[in-house]
């Protein structure tokens, strides 16, 4: 397929994202935690800065396990600071490990962590219909509301924009454009 959503860059990185990934309904509770650590990391930066980083993320965070990171102490965690594989920024980095242990918490009430993200659409994506970049809105009231649910229950770098780009990101919403021959494929695997 050589059509791509207008955003598309020409980075082979960029590209493979959109085509392999982006969109797709995502429900492994640790791919979703690590998705949304990932998302937290954009933060005032392009997704492509993050998406290089990717594996070097994996590799200095344990592979997203909730239960290594929430046990990081201040002087791995200062380590960090100093890898410059990541983006080195303390309050990201800190709310990795703070993520994790509201992950933990969550568990440990007996809650699912997918099903409490997928809640905030139903249990099943929201297919938009969108012909213009320009239409795709930054946030929305489900992104507005399970961001202050993350808030509330502890987790950081979770604001609206950050859990809309996450919920499309992990197929929660289906923003590939009409044109786009993924939104069809996503709205198939939606089904």
């Amino acid at each position: 397929m050589e059509r791509h959503c207008a955003w598309i860059m020409s980075d082979p990185d960029y590209i493979a994202y959109h085509d392999q990934q982006w969109g797709r309904p995502e429900y492994d509770d640790r791919k979703l935690f690590a998705m949304l650590c990932l998302e937290g990391q954009q933060a005032g930066l392009s997704w492509l800065t993050i998406l290089k980083r990717i594996p070097a993320y994996y590799a200095a965070f344990a592979d997203f396990d909730p239960v290594l990171l929430a046990e990081f102490d201040e002087q791995k965690l200062e380590l960090l600071m100093n890898d410059p594989s990541i983006i080195r920024n303390r309050l990201k980095i800190n709310a990795i490990r703070q993520n994790a242990r509201c992950y933990l918490a969550l568990q440990q009430q007996g809650l699912v962590f997918s099903d409490w993200l997928w809640q905030f659409v139903d249990g099943k994506p929201v297919i938009n219909h969108w012909q213009h970049a320009k239409e795709i809105p930054v946030t929305t009231p489900q992104a507005e509301a399970m961001s202050k649910a993350l808030k509330k229950v502890g987790f950081k770098f979770v604001g609206p924009t950050i859990c809309y780009a996450f919920m499309q990101a992990v197929g929660m919403v289906n923003d590939h454009l009409i044109d786009c021959p993924w939104h069809r494929i996503c709205e198939k695997t939606a089904s």
